[in-house]
């Protein structure tokens, strides 16, 4: 059977952002009424049931993340949206926010319900300007039309939302560093314990959660728990968004079920490997989770199953290698990025990215030497497991990947003091632009 976009469908139609079209089309705000008629529990254990995995990166379950959120204290508590979306090879959230606002927004109020908070506030990525402005005009229809305020609905229930624009930096996409820039404060990860769930936001219970994640709850609670479950495999349920770009014929965004394979995405609604071209690898979730190799696409998209390969299905943000690609080149570009972001906090990572990319230039041009190989190993596994957050880990990962899968070009590079393949790669082609 077909799958029929949910979170999608209706992206393409003019003025699929405005606030008429949303109540139109998509049955707005039914959710946030129907919600409003059970206890915030009620919410929870459907969310649960739903199997609603965070679609942020770490495929954490929503429903639990929530039920952690002290409920046992005066303080306020908060819903934190994290729209910050800089993960190379990634660009799906943004294109939720601008197309279909309103299911966020609405997302965010039936979040703030569920777990008794009364805020949330959307950190939206500093590039995203333009998304930003149409948010912000969306929400303030939405307080004008009862969907935001005070006693929405004559529940009792009031819910503001806001927008924190952030400056740029990879780093706040990581929770605790998200909370600091809210705060005010550099985007710097936090040591956990305490977790946000319990001293989050102004230290206060806070659940931070991914703008595609919020976007599938006013889809449980309108459908169903099991409605939800039924679209995917077993703990992988409900819409997905796959990003894909690189070496594709049609890059963009595109949903499916976890059902759908690696092989599906890339060859049947990207289109194939441009130019017809072998294919070399793949990254299946932004640029921080390993490589995956062409004897492995027939596995589903879904978490457990690009997990039990060997990689992670992270963000979701498929980066399709053909096989010009330099492995070194791969790596020293990635590397290029996360010394850039590194936030500067830990010594291992913000000293060893730094190394990484200096021996992989050296690589690059010609002067590497044999120990050079042993030495990016040494210091990529001083760095993994050694950082508070997982920055580190990400950023050594693109060196560990490609030696594991691909040490013969790492040798070839120092052996004849180039890379021995073909030219066409060295038009360096943009890899990680999506179809914005």
């Amino acid at each position: 059977m077909a799958y029929e976009p949910v979170l999608t469908k209706h992206i393409n139609e003019p003025n699929s952002y405005t606030l008429d079209f949303y109540m139109k089309n998509q049955r707005g705000y039914e959710g946030l009424r129907k919600a409003l008629t059970v206890t915030p529990n009620d919410i929870i254990e459907q969310v649960k049931t739903s199997g609603l995995r965070g679609r942020g990166g770490a495929g954490f379950p929503t429903g639990l993340k929530w039920q952690f959120v002290l409920k046992d204290t005066p303080k306020a508590r908060y819903i934190c949206c994290n729209a910050d979306e800089s993960e190379p090879g990634t660009f799906k959230d943004h294109v939720l926010m601008e197309r279909n606002p309103h299911l966020l927004i609405e997302g965010c109020a039936i979040s703030c319900y569920a777990i008794g908070a009364k805020v949330a506030y959307i950190y939206i990525r500093g590039e995203f300007y333009h998304v930003q402005e149409i948010l912000e005009a969306e929400i303030e229809k939405a307080y004008t039309a009862g969907y935001l305020g005070k006693n929405i609905f004559g529940s009792g229930f009031d819910c503001d939302v806001y927008i924190h624009r952030g400056a740029g930096a990879y780093e706040a996409g990581e929770e605790t560093a998200l909370i600091e820039s809210l705060e005010g404060k550099r985007a710097q990860p936090r040591l956990k314990p305490p977790f946000p769930a319990v001293a989050g936001l102004y230290q206060c219970p806070t659940a931070v959660n991914n703008v595609e994640t919020l976007c599938n709850v006013p889809l449980i609670v309108l459908n169903g728990a099991e409605w939800f479950a039924k679209l995917g495999p077993e703990k992988n349920g409900g819409p997905k968004l796959y990003c894909i770009s690189g070496h594709v014929k049609k890059p963009g965004v595109y949903e499916a079920s976890m059902h759908t394979t690696l092989r599906e995405l890339i060859y049947d609604h990207a289109g194939g490997v441009l130019g017809d071209r072998p294919l070399k690898a793949i990254i299946p979730g932004g640029s921080s989770v390993p490589l995956l190799t062409p004897d492995q696409l027939d596995i589903p998209a879904s978490f457990d199953g690009v997990q039990k390969a060997g990689s992670l299905l992270g963000s979701a943000g498929l980066i399709v290698l053909d096989d010009t690609v330099c492995m070194v080149w791969l790596a020293m570009n990635l590397l290029h990025f996360y010394r850039h972001e590194s936030c500067g906090k830990c010594t291992p990572c913000r000293e060893g990215c730094d190394w990484l990319y200096k021996i992989l230039q050296r690589l690059e041009r010609g002067e590497g030497r044999s120990k050079d190989l042993d030495l990016l190993f040494g210091v990529s596994n001083n760095i993994v497991g050694k950082t508070l957050c997982a920055f580190g880990d990400a950023a050594a990962t693109p060196v560990l990947s490609t030696m594991k899968l691909f040490r013969a070009e790492y040798e070839a590079h120092v052996r004849e003091g180039r890379c021995t393949l073909p030219a066409a790669w060295r038009a360096k082609q943009p890899l990680f632009a999506g179809a914005h």
